[in-house]
């Protein structure tokens, strides 16, 4: 039943007729429920100008709140995190599908995607170089949330009769409030989460993904912009192969292309940094000063502080839950091992990846020259990275849509995989296929169809997903809390080493 489903959807996806079919019918349907999401999702909290939108403001209360209450977890613990990754905590009596770096890779393959290339452009030509202060802030003070998500995901997940672990935060929701004595409302914010996930992984994690690399390659292989089709089905391919694998499958290519995809893309930002290397000090004291002391920047320093902190949040997706859904498969003795590790999470994505494209825009100075005004007005955030790559040399832009391709590539695996967890989730594990089939469908849908409304649509349901996430987070910060002292009670004795010792 399950595959006569999948063939069937797949015969839609190719279809043209039925592509522009399912085009005129989404601009008319979620056009309209975009309006609505929005003005809820992005409702102003803040007086006057500029704008706070509240899930960014629910974002940063949170982080600052979790950061305060595990006692700076995300700066003391990251020497011990790092040698967990490393595996030296590693015993044969760990439960869980992959290692503790596999489901980091996973996460990160999730979360580096084009917002770290063209999230942080827009950012600083429209916040200014002191916007990236801000961002890095946000970024460390999202490590803790990140560390409450997958602690919590570890501590709450059921393995199935399959040997498949169900985790993340539709996991701790549903059980973590039913012990709190709110079983109905943890089994709704859980529905709501996991339908959340479902139809912003179509979206955001696929189509999006898709359709914005394909610009990029176009611009360098002519052949893709008169036959877009062909990349839809070559992404496709390359996308079914390891998503029909499951989780060890997606592992293992995230463990691989997380690594080779951020070097090349830090080295080409390296690059460009020491080609400009006496431009360096200028850059770094712009970041600093004009975090508090803007220049000609639309809302003052407030503005500069939501630029920064909104690029943060959209950028490591700290506090919507996705990552915990990796981080709950990984095999670890202790929860708030797995949450320690996910420490790295956003400390990689934010303060190392998207500071290096900061310093790059900074540097070349195209966030502000005057030939580039179109390209800011479009909010074309990769062209524009694009534009300061080719300030190097005329080869460098092929870098770098070698690099979008490749985040492209890892976001939509990964997504994939919180996708068909969420739906399972609600749906039961015999229509597993249905869901990756109906995913790689929108691969290729999103090289013929213009659907702009569809991807808002689902971003937003992606923002929304911090909604019911984050009042989990609240809830249950008191169990990590005492499960984050217990562990250092016995790692500070040296108990913890002991135990690995006789477990080896």
């Amino acid at each position: 039943m399950k595959i006569r489903y999948a063939v069937a959807w797949l015969v839609f996806a190719l279809s043209p007729l039925t592509a522009n079919a399912a085009e005129s019918g989404l601009d008319a349907v979620f056009g309209t429920l975009n309006g609505y999401l929005a003005q809820v999702i992005f409702y102003d909290v803040f007086p006057g100008e500029p704008k706070m939108p509240f899930i960014v403001a629910w974002l940063i209360v949170a982080a600052v709140f979790l950061t305060i209450r595990f006692s700076f977890v995300n700066l003391r613990m990251m020497s011990h995190a790092y040698r967990v990754i490393r595996g030296k905590y590693r015993t044969a009596d760990d439960q869980g599908e992959v290692s503790s770096f596999q489901a980091l890779s996973t996460a990160l393959s999730a979360t580096v995607g084009l917002g770290n290339i063209a999230g942080v452009a827009i950012a600083i030509s429209i916040g200014g170089p002191g916007a990236t202060f801000w961002m890095i802030v946000a970024g460390f003070l999202g490590m803790t949330t990140k560390f409450t998500e997958a602690s919590l995901a570890q501590m709450y997940r059921r393995v199935r009769p399959d040997g498949r672990i169900m985790g993340g935060a539709m996991e701790y929701l549903s059980i973590g409030l039913a012990e709190k004595g709110a079983p109905r409302l943890g089994k709704t914010l859980a529905i709501m989460f996991a339908i959340f996930t479902i139809f912003g992984s179509f979206g955001a994690g696929s189509a999006f993904q898709v359709s914005q690399s394909m610009g990029a390659v176009q611009e360098q292989i002519p052949f893709f912009k008169e036959f877009p089709i062909a990349y839809g089905l070559l992404m496709a391919v390359a996308v079914g192969l390891v998503i029909i694998g499951g989780l060890r499958r997606i592992a293992h290519v995230a463990e691989a292309v997380v690594p080779t995809m951020v070097i090349i893309y830090v080295g080409a930002c390296i690059w460009i940094i020491g080609s400009n290397a006496p431009l360096i000090p200028e850059a770094l004291a712009k970041i600093v000063t004009e975090a508090f002391s803007p220049i000609a920047v639309a809302g003052g320093m407030v503005g500069v502080i939501v630029q920064g902190f909104k690029r943060a949040v959209f950028s490591s997706e700290a506090g919507l839950g996705s990552a915990a859904i990796a981080h709950s498969t990984a095999s670890v003795r202790y929860p708030v091992q797995q949450g320690l590790v996910a420490l790295y999470e956003p400390f990689i994505d934010t303060v190392v990846i998207c500071t290096m494209t900061a310093l790059v825009i900074i540097i070349t100075g195209v966030y502000n020259a005057p030939e580039y005004e179109a390209i800011r007005a479009a909010s074309q955030g990769a062209t524009l990275t694009s534009m300061a790559f080719a300030t190097i040399s005329d080869w460098f832009p092929a870098i770098l849509a070698l690099s979008v391709v490749l985040f492209a590539y890892s976001t939509a695996i990964s997504w994939s995989y919180y996708g068909e967890r969420c739906w399972v989730y609600v749906f039961g594990e015999r229509y597993s296929m249905l869901y990756k089939a109906i995913f790689i469908g929108f691969v290729v849908i999103a090289s013929v169809v213009s659907a702009a409304n569809l991807v808002d649509f689902t971003d937003l349901l992606v923002l929304s997903m911090a909604f019911p996430n984050l009042i989990g987070l609240y809830v249950l910060s008191g169990k990590v809390k005492f499960a984050l002292n217990e562990y250092e009670v016995k790692l500070a004795s040296g108990e913890l080493d002991r135990e690995v010792a006789a477990k080896k």
